[in-house]
Parts: C-alpha cells; sequence; structure tokens
C-alpha cells in the first residue's frame, strides 16, 4: 500500500513532505502532466475547469528525466497526474507505477491499440514511445485525457466532453495539413536525418525514410560506425538537409555535416525540430498545434515542398 512516506522516499518528513496528501478539489481540478504535449492536451481538454502544471519544459529530454523533490510534491497534491508510458519516461517509471496505486494516475498512450505502435528498437517487450508526432495517433491520447478528467470530476464530463470534440476537430484539420505539404516534398528527397529516431510514426505516416543518429531513446550512444553509415546514406542519395532537436545537442549533427563536406557533399541544417519538447510556453510552438505546425512546416520546406510561409495559421515565424 502506498504511503505518503514511500513515496517521498529519501526526504525527512518536514512539513512540506508531510503537507504532500492529495487534497480534494475544490472547484478546479489540480493536474500534473509529465511533458509539456500532455498538459496541452489537458489544457485543451479541462478548459477553465482546471489548473495543470507540466514537469518537463521546453528543451528537456523525457527519456533521461528524473523526478525532483518538487516534482514528486506536486504529484502527491495533485487531483489527477497524467504520464505518457510506453517506456518514454524511463527514468521516472518505478515511481510513476507506485504512485498509481492512489488511482488518480493514469499512463495516457499506454493503453493505445497495439496495432497502431511501432516496436521499440532497444527493447524487445517495448513500443516506440513518439506517437504524438502524428495528429491522428494523438486523438487517442485526447480521449485518455478526456476520460482521466472525467473519471476525476464526474459532474464535469460533459464540458470535458465538449472541449475534446472542438480540440479533436482542430487535430483533424492539423492533420489535413500535414498531409496535404507532405505530399508536395519529392519523393526522392523524403529522408529525414535527425539527432535521434523520435519521427518513425511521422515517417510511417507520411511516407519519409527516418534516420536517427541514435536511437529511440536518447539514451542510447551514436557510434562512429553509426555517424559513418548516415555520411554515406547523405551522400549516396544526394540529401542537402538534415535537422537538429530542441531537446537533443546538435553534436552529432554537426559531425555529420562536417563528414559530408570531407567528401565534398554539401549538408545544410534544415531547422530546429520539435522532438520530445514542445516551444515555449504562451507561444504557438507551446502548443501541440503549433509544434506539428512547426515540425511539418520546416520539414517540408527545407526538403523541396510547397508551404505557406507561416504555416498552418500565419502564426509560425516564417
Amino acid at each position: 500500500m502506498l504511503t505518503k512516506r514511500s513515496f517521498l522516499t529519501g526526504f525527512a518528513a518536514t512539513p512540506l513532505a508531510l503537507a504532500s496528501t492529495p487534497i480534494v478539489a475544490q472547484g478546479k481540478l489540480s493536474v500534473v502532466a509529465t511533458t509539456g504535449m500532455i498538459a496541452d492536451a489537458a489544457r485543451q481538454v479541462g478548459g477553465d475547469l482546471v489548473e495543470v502544471k507540466a514537469l518537463m519544459g521546453p528543451g528537456v529530454d523525457p527519456h533521461s528525466y528524473r523526478q525532483t523533490r518538487s516534482d514528486i510534491v506536486a504529484m502527491a497534491r495533485a487531483d489527477v497526474v497524467l504520464w505518457h508510458g510506453l517506456y518514454l519516461e524511463a527514468q521516472m517509471q518505478d515511481f510513476l507505477h507506485e504512485l498509481s496505486e492512489r488511482g488518480t494516475v493514469t499512463a495516457v498512450a499506454e493503453s493505445l491499440p497495439r496495432a497502431l505502435l511501432l516496436a521499440h528498437e532497444d527493447y524487445a517487450d517495448k513500443f516506440d514511445p513518439h506517437v504524438w508526432m502524428v495528429p491522428d495517433l494523438w486523438v487517442h491520447v485526447v480521449e485518455n485525457v478526456r476520460a482521466a478528467l472525467a473519471a476525476a470530476q464526474p459532474q464535469q464530463a460533459d464540458a470535458f466532453s465538449a472541449n475534446a470534440a472542438t480540440h479533436l476537430n482542430a487535430l483533424k484539420d492539423l492533420a489535413a495539413y500535414a498531409a496535404k505539404i507532405m505530399a508536395t516534398v519529392p519523393a526522392e528527397r523524403r529522408v529525414l536525418i535527425t539527432a535521434h529516431d523520435a519521427f518513425n510514426y511521422f515517417g510511417e505516416a507520411y511516407g519519409f525514410d527516418v534516420m536517427g543518429i541514435q536511437g529511440i531513446s536518447t539514451e542510447s550512444e551514436a557510434g562512429l560506425r553509426r555517424i559513418a553509415d548516415l555520411v554515406d546514406v547523405l551522400v549516396d542519395r544526394d540529401i542537402a538537409a538534415v535537422f537538429v532537436e530542441s531537446s537533443v545537442s546538435d553534436r552529432n549533427i554537426r559531425a555529420l555535416i562536417e563528414g559530408a563536406a570531407a567528401r565534398g557533399h554539401k549538408v545544410q541544417i534544415g531547422g530546429e525540430l520539435f522532438s520530445d519538447a514542445m516551444g515555449e510556453p504562451g507561444s504557438y510552438v507551446g502548443t501541440y498545434i503549433g509544434m506539428i505546425d512547426h515540425n511539418a512546416t520546416v520539414i517540408a520546406r527545407a526538403l523541396g515542398g510547397d508551404t505557406p510561409k507561416a504555416g498552418m495559421k500565419g502564426l509560425l515565424n516564417g
């Protein structure tokens, strides 16, 4: 049985720790989400009925993130805790499973139909967690967020359902936009090379060959052999652009560019993509729709596709 002490392991029984017993919601639901993408879904579905805190901000890598003392207290006090699952928050997983004994903790991607998931290249019994890269997959997560909020506050279930329906319609528009501009990228240029394999679902959805220097998890190291192999791909397939990621060091991407240059092939950085984290809070790219609009627009434009200058909604910095 989970106790206050067990999920505050390693901390003294200070007044702050003792105050961590979950408080029954008086009005707004208190929601803690691990990633910015999940936090955005909770805000879209919950609207004015929720207060949402994201543990991981811009540029934070969820694969290696470990909960802090303040994170533990925030989750212990929250009415609802939402995490991704599918081994994304690998360093937090044991703690989150223990915390789930409270009954207010939901892994919002864990129950996606297995037929929709891609195998994890590093772990035979797990799946690639990066389902947010495709809006048609993210709708399942939004529905799970709606269900989690409704379970915590049943009297507001209708409001959560209405908000979710509005957001799901926006996701349909986003999916249609992404499919439209990706179709304009010439077939021979549909090769997406990034810092790590966060874009496999994207490639599956839009017909791109996706190659990451690191594996699905940023915990896996990129070896010299892998970089040399990708330099061969750049040269042999005459690829002119590679992409950095906001939450992963650009060191290995720079090594790729230098390796290609040493063989007389010029490669440029096509832009920075949001892979495991969104942009700054309060900005357009600090929302899920803005994040995917940015990624799709930047990728299509850099690889020769036809895109609006400022993206789907005219809100990107062209």
